[in-house]
This record gives C-alpha cells, structure tokens and sequence, in this order.
C-alpha cells in the first residue's frame, strides 16, 4: 500500500491513522519490532516535512536516509524506475518530495516498499491528515464542522485538505478571487461525500466557519509569478476583519512557512485563536501514525 493521495487510505484508513496517534500520544514507547529505514528522497526544499519524518523515524526506532534529488543519479539521467527498484532494495519506505504528482506516481509503481507522498505539485495528504487531527483534538469532531479555505484555492494543500475534509464528513468552502478555479476533479470527488461551495466572497465564504485555514501566496516552484500571484491573492488575506466573518470560536491554521503581512498577518497568526504551532507539532505524530499503518502493525511497546 501506498500513500500518494488523501483518499488511497479511505475514510476507515485515516480514522485507523487516528487511532494510531492517539496510542502514540498515550505510549511514547510504541517502537518498530526490528530495525526499518526510511529514505527521504527530495527534489524540493523542505524544514517540517523533512524534519518530522527524520523525527518520527528515530522516535520509533528506525533511521532515515535524507536524498537530494540534485545530488543523485537522477540529475545525470537515471530512470525514476531504476531509481525506484534500487531504493526499494535497502530501504523499507520511501517519502518522496516531487513537483510532479506523475514522477511520484511511477516511483510507486517501480517500488517494492510503501511510498509516502510527502507533497507534490497535486496534492499535500500528510499535511491534510496533519490538520484533520488537529481539528479533532481542538474541536472533538470533524464531522458538520464548516472549513474554509482562503486564498489560492487551487494549491496542493487546498486539493489535499478540501477531499480529507469531505471525506470526515466536513463542510468545505473555497473562498479564492474569481480567477483562481479550483481542481475539478478535488472538487468533484469533495462533492459526493459532503458540501462544497466556491466563492470570490469573503463575508459569504466565511460565514459560520469553525476553521479558516490559508496558505502562502506563492509556491514552490512560482516564484517567477510571485509579484503577479501576491497581487492576485492579497484581497483574500487572512487578517482580523475577513476572520470577523468566521464564528465567534473559530480556529485557524496554516500549514507554514508563513509570509506575515501577504496571506495572513501577525495578529491572526500569533493570535489566540490560532492553532498553527499545534498543527506544526502534529506533523510528526501522524507522520509517525502513517508509517506504522503502512508498516501493517510491526510495532512493540
């Protein structure tokens, strides 16, 4: 099994993640039954993503192998395939940081251990589960809550969080400018499981929100675009007034870095209401909870 998108684990599969996390939270003594090995194979930066990973491999008993992409045979021609089989071959799993969902995806098919997908030009699904958690523990449920999400609405994270919301059982809102459409597909599949409303308007997206999560304007990648998409996105900043719109007990998360004073300022952000360092801690503990779920339970206290 695989982790390459949000819905490969089904709605039972992250409910069975879940689980995993609240035991790790209650026995910090949950370890691998022998030694297993990650590698951490990267064409993009990364600080949390990387660190967690390398965080949660040693807090379970096991080791990590961090891989730049431009410093290995894949940047002199090596297949993805050849890459693919090789790793597979030392290594028990394998986290790849891709821009392309499609290089990933192949990775998966030449590999004979699990593949995590640990962020793609399509899709997040760690962070999403990162923040489904979150939710849970700050809220108590997932289910009939209203998340919305503002900003650039058509990003990875947003693809991520808006289907793994759904599937909880979540109301979704996309509040973005009218340029910025979002995926059809993440759409169409957050649609068959729950409620899913797009909208340029703020006061309407926000209405009656439990959580308004954002991200950054300008991502991995766009960086030619950036004066471009900062102009585009700034209406749908993330600051006191459009979180006026929200529920008096509204909750916000961002899944970082941050640019403070372009998607969200500093008093949203470091505000009370905010849940973003929680969010960030919790990237490791599912992280840890996905590995031992792909690892079919080959853990001890």
């Amino acid at each position: 099994m695989n982790f390459l998108r949000v819905d490969d684990f089904g709605k039972k599969g992250i409910e069975d993640v879940f689980s995993i996390a609240d035991s790790l939270k209650a026995d910090n003594g949950i370890r691998f039954r022998g030694r297993k090995t990650l590698a951490l194979l990267f064409e993009k930066a990364s600080t949390r993503t990387r660190v967690s990973f390398e965080a949660a491999m040693a807090q379970l008993g096991g080791s990590s192998i961090y891989i730049d992409s431009r410093s290995s045979q894949l940047s002199r021609g090596e297949t993805v395939a050849d890459t693919a089989k090789v790793l597979s071959s030392y290594v028990d799993f394998i986290a790849a940081r891709m821009y392309r969902q499609s290089m990933l995806v192949e990775l998966a098919r030449f590999s004979s251990v699990p593949v995590i997908n640990a962020l793609t030009d399509l899709e997040h699904p760690c962070q999403a589960l990162s923040d489904l958690y979150t939710i849970m523990e700050v809220k108590k449920r997932v289910k009939g809550l209203k998340i919305a999400i503002i900003g650039d609405i058509k990003s990875n994270t947003a693809n991520s969080l808006m289907l793994g919301a759904a599937m909880m059982g979540a109301k979704v809102s996309l509040v973005g400018p009218e340029d910025c459409i979002p995926n059809d597909e993440y759409v169409s599949k957050a649609r068959r499981c729950s409620k899913v409303e797009v909208t340029s308007d703020i006061r309407k997206g926000l209405r009656n929100a439990d959580i308004v999560s954002t991200d950054t304007f300008v991502s991995m990648g766009q960086e030619e675009d950036a004066e471009s998409r900062k102009e585009m996105f700034m209406p749908y900043q993330l600051n006191e007034q459009a979180l006026s719109y929200a529920r008096r007990n509204a909750n916000v998360m961002h899944c970082l870095p941050a640019h403070r004073g372009e998607e969200i300022t500093a008093g949203v952000i470091d505000g009370r209401r905010s849940i973003v360092w929680r969010q960030a801690k919790n990237k490791m503990l599912i992280e840890k909870a996905i590995i031992l779920y792909l690892s079919n339970g080959d853990s001890k206290r």
